[in-house]
C-alpha cells in the first residue's frame, strides 16, 4: 500500500514537473528586448535578454525580439508565423513594438500608429487566443531623452496610446513600461541615467574601442532594472503569470 502510494505521489510530481516544463513565455519585439550576441562581453543587453534571472523554474523564456524590427517586418519576415508554429495552450506572448515602426523612412517598418500598427497588435493578439495563449502588451521603453533644462522629453508620440487604446478594447493585459522607465530615468537624474543606457569614450570599453553614446538600448544594469519593472508589475496585475514568476 505504501509502496503504491509513492508510486502515486512519483506520478503526480512528474505530471506537474511536465506541465510547468511546457509552459513558455515568447517574447516578440525589437532591440530594447531582444538578445544580444557575445553575452560575456558585449555591455548591451535586452530586457529580455536578463528575463529568464526572473522566472520559476521549469519556465522558457523563449526570446523571439529582433534588433530593428517593427511590427510590420517582424510579420513581414514570417517571424511571427514561426511563433505560431510552436504557440501552445498555456503559453504566454510578451508582446512591445513601438521604437521601429517609427521610422518614416523605412517602408518596410513604418507603421501608422492608428492604422497599421494598431491592426498589427490586434492580429497578435487573436492570433495568440486562438492557440489558447495569453498575449500581454507593453508600452515601449522611453529613451533616455533629456532636454536643456533636465526634462524627460517623450520619443515616441502616439504609438504607446495605441497599445493602451487595443489593450483597453481586446481585454489584454497591460504593462505601461513606458511610464515606469520614464520614473527610472527620471530616479536615476541626467547624468547617472547614462549607466542605464550605452556611454562610453573611446578607449573606456574594449567592445566599443571608437566610444559609443546610446541613449535607446540598455547596459545589463538597465536591462535587469527594466525586466524587474516589469515582473514587478505583471505579479501585480496578472495573476494567470504570476505563478511563473520569481
Amino acid at each position: 500500500m505504501k509502496q503504491l502510494l509513492k508510486l502515486h505521489l512519483i506520478m503526480l510530481l512528474l505530471i506537474t514537473s511536465s506541465c510547468m516544463a511546457q509552459t513558455t513565455i515568447y517574447m516578440i519585439g525589437d532591440s530594447t528586448m531582444a538578445n544580444k550576441k557575445n553575452p560575456e562581453t558585449n555591455p548591451e543587453h535586452g530586457w529580455g535578454q536578463v528575463l529568464p534571472n526572473y522566472v520559476a523554474d521549469g519556465v522558457t523564456v523563449d526570446n523571439r525580439a529582433v534588433n530593428g524590427r517593427s511590427s510590420r517586418s517582424f510579420i513581414g519576415e514570417g517571424r511571427w508565423d514561426s511563433v505560431l508554429e510552436t504557440l501552445k495552450a498555456g503559453d504566454f506572448v510578451f508582446i512591445q513594438f513601438g521604437h521601429n515602426d517609427q521610422k518614416f523612412k523605412s517602408p518596410d517598418r513604418y507603421t501608422n500608429p492608428h492604422v497599421t500598427y494598431r491592426h498589427n497588435l490586434i492580429k497578435f493578439v487573436e492570433e495568440t487566443r486562438a492557440k489558447g495563449a495569453t498575449p500581454i502588451l507593453f508600452s515601449s521603453i522611453v529613451r533616455r531623452n533629456f532636454n536643456e533644462y533636465g526634462t524627460l522629453v517623450d520619443t515616441h508620440g502616439e504609438y504607446p496610446l495605441e497599445v493602451r487604446l487595443v489593450a483597453m478594447e481586446y481585454d489584454v493585459p497591460f504593462i505601461d513600461l513606458q511610464y515606469f522607465t520614464e520614473h527610472l530615468e527620471e530616479s536615476y537624474g541626467v547624468e547617472n541615467s547614462k549607466k542605464l543606457h550605452l556611454h562610453f569614450e573611446p578607449g573606456e570599453h574594449p567592445y566599443y574601442k571608437e566610444g559609443k553614446h546610446d541613449d535607446t538600448h540598455l547596459s545589463k544594469l538597465g536591462a535587469n532594472e527594466v525586466a524587474k519593472l516589469a515582473v514587478s508589475e505583471l505579479k501585480r496585475n496578472v495573476s494567470s503569470v504570476e505563478k511563473y514568476l520569481k
